[in-house]
Formats: C-alpha cells, structure tokens, sequence
C-alpha cells in the first residue's frame, strides 16, 4: 500500500508551531501534527480542517523522552506516512543562572532542542530526497550569541543555526531544502511560561508567530539555508556580530538580570 505523504510539525499545540501548521495547509500540505497535548494537537487539526484543508493526523508525544522519538516514528510508520518536509519545532528554554538550575532539566534541554532535533533531520533523508522535499529547523536569533542568564538555550540555538546550515550545503545537490528560522521575541507560551519579564527592546523586535511562521514557510519554498524575520531583527543581528564578545556577553548579562528575579523554566505544549 502506498504511503501518504505530510509535512511532519513537532511543537505543533501552539505557538509558532500552530501558525506553521496552519501555514502549511494553507500552501496545500497534507500534516502531521505532534507535541505532547493531543487536546491542543486537536484543536489545531480541527481549525485546520475548518477552512476546508484535510484535518491533519495528530501524534502527540514526548520528545525529551529518551524514547519519544522512536515512539512517533513507529506511530508516524503504523498509520502509513511518510515525511516530504520536516518542521522541527519543539524545544524549551530556561531562565537562570546555571549554578541556580537544575542539571538534569539542563540536559533534557538538550536533548529535545538538539538530539531529537538532529534525529528527525537525519532520520527520512532518503525520504525526503526521493520527495525533493525540506527540512525547517526553529532556530532562534539566540543562536548568534552567547546568553548569560539563558547560557544552555542559546547553545543549543547555536548549535540548530550551525547544523542546519551544513546541512543546507550538503543535502541541496539532492534536492532537499534546509532552512533554520531564527525568530527574535513572539509572544507565545514561551515567554508566558518562562515569567521572563520586561526584555529592552522587545516592542521594537516582537513579530507574531504568524508572520514568523509566513517567513519560515517562504525561506523553505526558496531554498534559503537562513531567514531572520524583520527588518529591524535583521539590522540588529548585523549590528551584534560586529561587537566585541566581552560587550555581548555583558549586555546578555544585563538582560539577564532584568528578565527574571529567579530560574524559571519555559517548555512547549
């Protein structure tokens, strides 16, 4: 039997992840949502089918489980799918000082905003190369800088832009697109959950998770292996890689401080 093939969202319950989603459909991919609340998977796939698009397949699951990626895949297989993009989405931050937070939610940090990450970019690569589909990767403009204050996220931001920009190199002779998505401020779940505060400058940097997802969605279609969105997003990021580390480091330090009296923690749905 034939295989149906979808674009398979991770993060899917909210967010820039929902917003990707309804993108997606929007452009006429079938979908394959996932993220741990199947009850806010749901209601993503039922206001999907609402506009008339088919009401996308929901596969909730946890990620950060050593086995969660291992259980989707099966789940994703048994219902007869197959991937012709790949939207990793899902990840969680902490707010803290690393001496403040716990070691363990550290490293399950880790292990969903990049082994799991990674696993799925590698995964169907023959799939996706016989579909000559893509692979977007949600990155984030934290991934250009050092973060005190959020020391592990930004590495493992750091990490997204760097392999998905291989990545890019590497897989683009066979067809198969790499984008990494770095997004300044939204006002999702993330920032609600994490109590991350006032951030400096925020108002002029925040885009919504719409227009994000719409430049994400257009950076894949073109083949882009990187897409800040906004202009002034842009500008700043330029501006940043021209400064001396010592002052970047100093100025996250600030941000730091002012974000968040004490370690919080931010996961997605």
């Amino acid at each position: 039997m034939a295989q149906q093939a979808v674009t398979l969202i991770t993060g899917a319950s909210s967010g820039i992840g929902a917003a990707l989603a309804h993108v997606f459909a929007a452009h006429g991919h079938d979908l394959a949502l996932s993220a741990r609340s199947e009850r806010d998977l749901a209601a993503v796939a039922d206001a999907i089918a609402a506009t008339g698009r088919p009401r996308p397949h929901v596969l909730p699951a946890d990620l950060g489980r050593p086995d969660g990626v291992d259980g989707l895949v099966r789940d994703f297989e048994a219902r007869g799918l197959e991937p012709d993009c790949v939207v990793n989405n899902a990840g969680f931050g902490l707010v803290g000082a690393v001496n403040e937070l716990d070691r363990t939610a550290q490293l399950a940090m880790i292990d969903l905003n990049v082994r799991a990450l990674t696993d799925l970019s590698l995964r169907w690569i023959d799939t996706l190369t016989r579909h000559r589909g893509g692979i977007l990767n949600v990155a984030s403009v934290a991934g250009f800088m050092p973060g005190p204050g959020m020391a592990v996220y930004y590495a493992t931001k750091a990490y997204v832009v760097s392999f998905s920009q291989a990545l890019n190199h590497e897989l683009k002779d066979q067809g198969v697109r790499v984008t990494a998505l770095c997004p300044g401020p939204v006002p999702t779940r993330f920032q609600e959950r994490a109590n991350m505060g006032e951030v400096p400058m925020a108002s002029l940097l925040e885009q919504s998770a719409e227009d994000v997802a719409r430049a994400g969605y257009d950076a894949l279609a073109a083949g882009k292996r990187l897409v800040i969105p906004g202009v002034i997003c842009r500008t700043l990021m330029t501006m940043t890689s021209f400064a001396p580390t010592p002052l970047v480091l100093r100025m996250g330090d600030a941000r730091g401080r002012q974000r968040v009296p004490q370690a919080r923690n931010a996961a997605s749905p």
